[in-house]
């Protein structure tokens, strides 16, 4: 396991890879779907194990929606039955839990389950995972500049990030994309300005501890440097 004093404070997460991983055992898209929250609960533990504070995953984004009304559906299904058997665990551990992304366009019953899911854990005091479903980083972006438009607002740095969905969790330190993907695909697009990225040749359904360590060990080898310049090369110029 990587060292504790180089572990990411918050973790993001690209789940990619659910339907490759069906086609390749030529099992339905829904079948890798179902891995898919199998690998999802073990990440958790091993976040909470490895003592990451914040954990976001990219569950559903708004563009998903334009999928196979059958898979759509069966994604909205294995939300429910994740949350009827995983919120009492979750508040076991201390999880909080949170939704990012728009209500708007969702039934009610699933705001309703999705508001219930959040309250029930709001107290928690251990890890905080967001889920963002039905989230889009161009959405996040032009719904934060209307808000404060109304409002009256100056959009400035500082209130954009506090108007942001994640907010007032700090950005992510470290990306991950499984799938072997090389793009963000509209996920987090302000907050990752200066995250680290991993994309990882794993396809969700078969991430596991062990893939986590292999981020977490690459990400405790690099220099973040947020655009200043690295103190090495500083110290070798005076």
């Amino acid at each position: 396991m990587p060292s504790v004093k180089k572990l990411p404070a918050h973790v993001a997460i690209v789940m990619d890879g659910n339907g490759r991983w069906a086609q390749k055992r030529h099992l339905p898209r829904l079948a890798g779907h179902k891995r898919g929250v199998d690998a999802l609960k073990t990440t958790i533990q091993a976040c909470v194990d490895r003592a990451i504070p914040i954990l976001t995953v990219f569950a559903f984004s708004s563009e998903n929606w334009s999928r196979p009304a059958s898979e759509v559906s069966g994604l909205i299904e294995l939300l429910y039955a994740a949350l009827r058997s995983e919120l009492g665990s979750l508040g076991q551990r201390g999880i909080r839990l949170r939704f990012l992304g728009s209500r708007q366009e969702l039934e009610p019953g699933l705001c309703t389950v999705l508001h219930d899911a959040e309250h029930a854990t709001q107290a928690n005091q251990g890890m905080l995972l967001n889920v963002c479903f039905n989230y889009g980083g161009r959405w996040d972006i032009v719904d934060a500049a209307a808000r404060l438009a109304a409002a009256g607002t100056p959009i400035t740095e500082a209130s954009m990030n506090a108007a942001l969905s994640l907010a007032p969790c700090p950005d992510p330190d470290l990306l991950i994309r499984t799938g072997d993907e090389h793009r963000l695909s509209n996920f987090l697009l302000w907050q990752c300005a200066y995250s680290e990225l991993y994309f990882s040749p794993v396809l969700w359904p078969d991430f596991d501890a062990a893939a986590l360590d292999e981020a977490l060990k690459d990400y405790a080898s690099r220099e973040r440097r947020f655009g200043r310049t690295s103190p090495l090369a500083a110290s070798a110029l005076a």
